[in-house]
């Protein structure tokens, strides 16, 4: 826990401090509706859509409205502090942006659950073939869609094919 004695931070002071001075460049408030949800976001070690996020700050008493939910965390998104992006579905997932971390994701049509992977060998793959290309990469997301070790054996894959044309990504 933060001590003022030893000066240690409080648990996320940098997302918080560069997100406040990101809202101050925009004439922006750093009301506690968004201190709540930075707070929310950091504490969340998985994907979340804004929906479920709205439901959790709800259920710890937090009086905020679905609106200041989906604002704010475009705000975080603009601010380099979220990253958004599709896993499959018709809604956007969200995930805290931690330092320079990369991963990849696998993804179960049948349960939705999210593998994370990280492989250095695939990365330099990457690497490869944009320098023969001669193109800078600036971001990259792999996601495989598929079916996870749980639903293997028991999930007839014919009745997802609809559902893989329909993938948006």
């Amino acid at each position: 826990m933060p001590s003022r004695a030893t000066g240690r931070k409080t648990p996320f002071a940098e997302e918080q401090v560069r997100f406040e001075a990101f809202l101050r460049s925009r004439k922006l408030k750093y009301t506690g509706e968004r201190k709540a949800l930075v707070q929310a976001v950091f504490q969340t070690d998985h994907h979340f859509d804004a929906d479920s996020l709205h439901m959790a700050l709800r259920k710890k008493g937090g009086d905020i409205s679905r609106a200041t939910v989906y604002r704010t965390l475009d705000l975080l998104v603009q601010c380099g502090l979220v990253r958004k992006q599709s896993l499959g579905d018709q809604h956007a997932h969200y995930e805290a942006v931690r330092g320079d971390e990369h991963h990849d994701h696998l993804i179960c049509l049948n349960c939705q659950k999210v593998i994370e992977f990280f492989r250095p060998d695939l990365e330099a793959l990457q690497d490869a073939i944009c320098e023969e290309h001669k193109f800078r990469a600036l971001h990259h997301s792999l996601q495989i869609f598929g079916l996870c070790s749980d639903c293997a054996d028991t999930t007839d894959e014919s009745s997802l094919l609809q559902r893989v044309s329909q993938i948006h990504t």
